[in-house]
Formats: structure tokens, sequence, C-alpha cells
């Protein structure tokens, strides 16, 4: 499967730098393959970063396990913001590759509590292709997921 490019020089990935303890955090949970801790840019209170611990830069870099161990960490998480934050949404988010918005190059989730008028916006330009087009996507969708 390919991958995005890491353009995070070896050794330089900040993520790595927090998880090894060589620059501080404030850690929230920890397992055996996933940290949790603190966004240094509060979005609102209670917004967490969950990271893997292995350096992997995007979702495509995980292993199943790696993968299901930060949604683990992520429901853990975003139950403990609602029941301290009481929000009335949670939102996740992941993002892959400069061109997915992605800044830190280290697998991440973000987990922020969400309030109305909180300044967030997640708005796209649709694009309703018709259903002929949708069944060509699936197609090959499903002869890449049968390989």
């Amino acid at each position: 499967m390919p991958n995005f490019i890491d353009p995070t020089p070896p050794g330089q990935c900040i993520f790595c730098r927090l998880i090894s303890g060589e620059i501080p955090a404030t850690r929230i949970f920890e397992d055996q393959l996933t940290l949790a801790f603190m966004d240094l840019g509060q979005v609102n209170p209670g917004h967490v970063l969950v990271a893997v611990k292995r350096h992997a830069a995007t979702l495509l870099d995980l292993t199943p396990d790696e993968a299901a161990a930060a949604m683990r960490t992520a429901q853990k998480v975003a139950g403990a913001a609602k029941d301290v934050f009481d929000p009335p949404g949670i939102t996740l988010l992941q993002a892959n590759g400069k061109e997915g918005e992605q800044t830190v190059f280290h697998f991440h989730l973000h987990v922020v509590p969400r309030h109305a008028d909180d300044g967030i916006s997640f708005t796209w330009p649709r694009k309703d292709p018709p259903r002929e087009t949708l069944e060509t996507y699936a197609v090959r969708l499903r002869t890449a997921l049968a390989d």
C-alpha cells in the first residue's frame, strides 16, 4: 500500500520527542501502543491528541493493532471529556498527507469537545456525482480491497 511522503527529518519528529520524554507534554493516558496528551493549541477545553508511540507518519503506515489501539484510546478520552466538560458534541479529526491538511507527520487523532458557535467548521463543496460514477468508484475500491 503506498504511503504519503513523510517530510520529517529523522530524529526531529516532535511527537517522537514528546513520547520519549525529551520534551514535556501534559499526558492524560498511556498504554503500550498509544499516548494521549493535551493539545497545546486548545480549540476548546479538553482538546486532546492521541498518538501512536511508534513513528508512523499516517494512517496507512499503522499496523492494524496500532490503528485499533488509537481508536480505543480516542474512545476512552472522548468519554472522559464528555464526563468532565459536558460538551454537546465531540469531533474526532485525523488528517493524512499535506493535501489532507496534516501538519505533524506522526499519526494522531484530535479529540475535540464541541460547542455551538465554537468557531470550528467542516464544510466542503459537494460534487454530487451521478449514481453511475459512484458505482464505478465502488467497483474500483472493491477490486483494490480484494487484492
